[in-house]
């Protein structure tokens, strides 16, 4: 069953990209962030505001280094707040009012669709490298003398540290590869259409694998504008989120008829 809001799910017409698309989709992300300020502001704020708690549950219990990599995971879960990106640059696109109730109100109604489906894979690709994290540390430290690694850095100049820096980096990227190339088109399809997420997930795959060029310089863009962004505290993310979010949708629209 589908709402007036959603559109039915014809056969999807995978379209070839260029670099141009992707100016074009941050250009109307931009457009779309300044036109309605205030409530990307207010999604970001949201995404922002969990990663506050998540750092601080975490430095709490002594264990800071498990927050590298649950920081660098962290955007993963980015797909939680984007659906509320999504909405407002579709209602911007087709010309609708934005309102709090009606924006908050599709949302809402994604608990009955699809996107928990997809979420859920999203937070298994999520604790799977987070466990993978830890074994990649323990096989790489796990024999080094007892240090506090919170303190000392050092630790990491050292032959396994760096082996386990390397190790960490190329699997992590693999991880945000696959989990990058199954959501950036189901995401913003799932909200669009009635179709299932496997669907969603395939459809995605072919985009990627139709445009794999384009595809990867608007992953490394996303992964450089997210890392650069969380420097400052999370405090980047503020902008930097719903510039994406919108940017995704456009981008979205283009890949697919």
């Amino acid at each position: 069953m589908h709402t007036a809001d959603t559109e039915a799910a014809p056969p999807a017409m995978i379209r070839a990209l260029s670099n141009a698309d992707l100016a074009a989709s941050l250009q109307a992300g931009w457009r779309d962030l300044t036109r309605a300020p205030l409530f990307g502001l207010f999604f970001s704020a949201v995404y922002v505001a969990g990663g506050w708690l998540l750092w601080w549950a975490l430095t709490t219990t002594g264990q800071v280094w498990w927050t590298i990599p649950v920081t660098l995971g962290f955007p993963l879960l980015g797909p939680f707040v984007a659906v509320g990106f999504y909405e407002i640059s579709r209602r911007l696109e087709a010309g609708k009012a934005l309102d709090w109730p009606g924006i908050l109100g599709v949302i809402l109604r994604q608990k009955d669709r699809q996107i928990p489906s997809i979420a859920a894979v999203i937070v298994v690709f999520f604790l799977f490298w987070n466990f993978l994290a830890h074994m990649i540390f323990a096989l790489f430290m796990g024999l080094q003398v007892m240090t506090n690694i919170s303190t000392s850095y050092e630790a990491f100049l050292t032959p396994n540290g760096l082996a386990m820096i390397a190790m960490g980096t190329a699997v992590g990227a693999a991880f945000s590869a696959v989990l990058f190339s199954m959501t950036v088109v189901a995401l913003p399809m799932l909200l669009d259409r009635e179709v299932d997420f496997v669907t969603a997930m395939l459809t995605s795959l072919a985009v990627v694998r139709r445009n794999p060029g384009v595809m990867l310089g608007w992953g490394l863009l996303i992964a450089v504008l997210l890392f650069v962004a969380m420097i400052p505290a999370f405090l980047g993310l503020v902008l930097v989120l719903p510039l994406l979010g919108h940017a995704s949708w456009h981008l979205y629209r283009r890949a697919l008829g």
